[in-house]
């Protein structure tokens, strides 16, 4: 379809949009249709196919018999020269995809035919400063709206039929380093939202804002020392301060730049109606600037929605010295233990252990490698706080130009980073994408300046292996055992799906979307759309046929910040369009 008439800053709508809603009444997405996304397989109106976050659909009309006849329908392009990393996860909801590119825009497509119905592009600054790639993660839907984040640090609304502005608020000062990549999240009426920019010396939050108006409802710093506030009737209303006090577990007043950004986002867990979030790493990156845990920083918190007070944290890498954020998903799932269930979560941090906590308290279960070379500690202690290995620990450069330079494994891009998980509530398995990589890292002497990098490091990644980095992963979380796992020759960087139908779908930067047997990890399909994956798949049924939707486009951190690895991949092409494959009725009843 030609697009017409595009302008910067502004919603764009086609004739066929004008038509087509003019004549069909759709309803909103309500707080229901949210807390039920994961069961209602019509549409997809969550990022992470559910509130826990599971990424597992209930659909089996394509399954491990017939997964080799899933063909593609249509690719939509979104055009332009803005191309680089596309990390959205699409929404699907009456009929309408809602799905973000790179530079902050949102395109609204029609799912029968790939054609674009809307596009709105936010009018960027020219200062903004993304620390790994100008990629967006997604939408939430609520009512009329379609809402997102931007580069420089604001939240939309947009009306989901014509796209135009609803409220625009801003959430931080992006000259300061600041900047919104997450999927936002809508609990109870209320968008919830971290920020990004830890490689700036930010102070790290999660707010709640009135999805209807955009005014702020509570703010909840993630840097120990920093005041939380409610806002009632207009009015600022003090909500007590993160972590008790000011400099408990920082020197001096490092906390007052502290970083722990919560980039990635969080899921909800409706059973004990708790917000569970992570937290970037502590900045600087140089750890012998800042002796003590640094709290909250590379950590998971447990929030309450209703006002942002802090249910109990876990913190994955007290003291960090080695860039592993704490933001990687932490996923709810139930299991049965001596005839008594268990309500978990769990998670697979960018320092190479999984975890295993008890989602009602934040009590470490158990918790193991998931990769197979660590070297920066030696174990977890029953409590789950890391056994450092003291000689790979990056040294102190003093008075120096740098400190001494160790090798350390995972590198600081992590045993897994952003990129989400699966859980299979028919396997019992977690599927985790993850990377086999390893860094030289020093520290140097560094100074905060207002939007300046803070880190106090340099650093070069190397691949651990010749024949892959890349690893998909099958792993048992009662056990810590690996099932079964598929070796990908370049880094793995995108999202996992698993199905009811025995399959695991995910992308690879080869460009290539792929169904894996969720038993087996046998590959059953395979199909290239000529750019790298680095989104994260969907699933959702239409007229009786079962669809799957992914963003293609390469890019993201790995090209940026990638040392010696980013040689493997520098081939590999950019892009920018999300692919539509569907199950048709027939191959459906065929394999029956």
């Amino acid at each position: 379809m030609k697009r017409i008439g595009l302008s910067t800053g502004f919603a764009v709508t086609a004739l066929v949009a004008a038509m087509s809603t003019a004549s069909v009444v759709q309803a909103g997405v309500t707080d229901e249709d949210i807390l039920n996304d994961q069961m209602t397989t019509e549409d997809v109106v969550t990022n992470g196919l559910g509130v826990q976050g599971q990424r597992f659909s209930p659909l089996t009309k394509l399954n491990s018999d017939n997964v080799q006849e899933l063909r593609p329908v249509w690719s939509f392009s979104f055009g332009g020269e803005k191309q680089r990393g596309q990390e959205s996860q699409p929404l699907v909801k009456d009929g309408v995809m809602y799905v973000t590119g790179s530079y902050s825009r949102v395109f609204a497509v029609d799912v029968k035919t790939g054609e674009e119905l809307w596009e709105y592009n936010a009018r960027l600054p020219d200062g903004i400063m993304p620390c790994c790639d100008v990629i967006n993660r997604g939408v939430a839907l609520y009512g009329d709206l379609v809402i997102f984040g931007t580069l420089d640090a604001k939240l939309v609304a947009l009306n989901k039929d014509t796209g135009k502005t609803v409220w625009k608020k801003t959430v931080a000062d992006y000259q300061e380093g600041y900047s919104l990549t997450a999927a936002p999240m809508i609990i109870k009426g209320k968008v919830i939202t971290g920020v990004s920019g830890g490689e700036f010396g930010v102070v790290g939050k999660v707010e709640a804002y009135d999805a209807t108006t955009g005014d702020i409802v509570w703010t909840r710093p993630t840097v120990e020392g920093h005041m939380g506030y409610v806002y009632k009737d207009g009015k600022q209303v003090e909500n007590g301060i993160s972590g008790g006090k000011a400099g408990e577990t920082w020197p001096g007043d490092l906390w007052k730049t502290g970083g722990a950004a919560t980039w990635l986002g969080g899921y909800y867990d409706p059973d004990t109606d708790t917000i569970l979030m992570g937290t970037g790493n502590p900045a600087p990156w140089n750890s012998h600037m800042r002796p003590g845990d640094n709290l909250f920083s590379s950590s998971r918190l447990a929030i309450d929605p209703n006002d942002g007070s802090i249910k109990w944290h876990f913190q994955s890498t007290p003291h960090d010295g080695w860039d592993f954020d704490g933001v990687n998903e932490l996923i709810s799932f139930d299991y049965e233990d001596g005839g008594k269930t268990v309500k978990a979560a769990a998670t697979a941090d960018r320092n190479g252990f999984f975890y295993v906590l008890n989602r009602e308290n934040g009590d470490f279960i158990r918790g193991f490698p998931f990769v197979d070379k660590i070297t920066w500690a030696k174990g977890l202690d029953d409590k789950g706080r890391p056994i450092y290995d003291d000689t790979n620990r990056p040294g102190n450069p003093a008075d120096a130009e740098k400190g001494e330079v160790v090798k350390s494994a995972p590198s600081f891009l992590g045993g897994k980073n952003w990129m989400p998980m699966a859980y299979s509530q028919d396997t019992g398995y977690f599927y985790v994408p993850s990377n086999e990589w390893e860094m030289d890292i020093w520290n140097e002497p560094i100074n905060y300046k207002k939007g300046a990098a803070y880190l106090g490091a340099g650093f070069t990644i190397h691949p651990i292996n010749e024949e892959y980095i890349g690893v998909l992963r099958a792993i048992d979380p009662k056990t810590g055992k690996e099932a079964w796992r598929y070796e990908n020759y370049a880094p793995l960087w995108g999202g996992v799906l698993a199905t009811a139908g025995n399959l695991v779908f995910t992308g690879n930067p080869e460009g290539y979307l792929m169904a894996f047997d969720a038993k087996s990890g046998e590959m059953l399909y395979k199909f290239n759309t000529g750019s790298g994956i680095v989104g994260s798949p969907i699933t959702w049924e239409m007229d009786g046929e079962q669809y799957v939707s992914v963003v293609s486009g390469w890019g993201g951190a790995v090209p940026l910040w990638g040392g010696e690895v980013a040689k493997r991949i520098k081939h590999l092409n950019q892009g920018g369009s999300v692919w539509t494959f569907k199950l048709p009725s027939s191959a459906e009843m065929a394999s029956r």
